[in-house]
């Protein structure tokens, strides 16, 4: 890239969240405190940047001690095998003048699938210190099957514990490197 521009998450203000229903009647709600994430781009046009995202597996958080120790364990995310979930960006399509459509491949327990997140392009602005600042809400769904993810348990009355679909959501905040 001629002139490229480097963007780094701003761990303070952004957040990566899931979702999965449970027991086929509410939401049990999560996320990871612990992620890095860079986007390369050409001066200040985002669709054609490239991004990486590294998750911290461990750093997985549901308000449940038991609940995460078990989402940290062979059932789930394996923690003590692979420390890293990861994401890398392929494409970022314009849909409209603030939404794109986020294209990637996923990593998570070594095995990677593309995925597609709606993202929504929250602008540029500088902050009280002069630093330079761009925001971005995403949102898909990923069948955590597809990685592995596949403990669950049958309810009497019938269904699963634990639904297959888990929706994704992030709001991040890049802050543009200075040379």
């Amino acid at each position: 890239m001629a002139n490229q521009t480097k963007w780094v998450v701003d761990p303070a203000h952004s957040e990566i969240l899931f979702k999965v229903r449970h027991m086929m009647i509410a939401n049990v709600k999560g996320e990871f405190r612990k992620f890095n994430a860079t986007i390369l781009t050409e001066g200040e046009d985002f669709s054609k940047g490239t991004v990486e995202v590294t998750i911290e597996a461990a750093s997985v958080f549901t308000n449940n001690t038991d609940r995460d120790t078990h989402l940290k364990s062979a059932d789930f995310f394996d923690v003590e095998k692979y420390r890293e979930l990861k994401f890398t960006g392929t494409s970022l399509s314009p849909i409209d003048d603030d939404r794109y459509l986020l294209k990637g491949i996923l990593e998570i327990k070594g095995i990677k699938k593309e995925v597609s997140f709606d993202v929504e392009f929250g602008g540029i602005n500088k902050d009280p210190w002069g630093n330079t600042k761009a925001g971005f809400s995403l949102n898909g769904k990923i069948n955590r099957k597809d990685w592995e993810l596949n403990w669950n348990a049958a309810l009497e009355t019938g269904g699963v514990l634990v639904s297959e679909e888990v929706k994704i959501s992030a709001e991040v905040q890049f802050a543009k490197e200075t040379a």
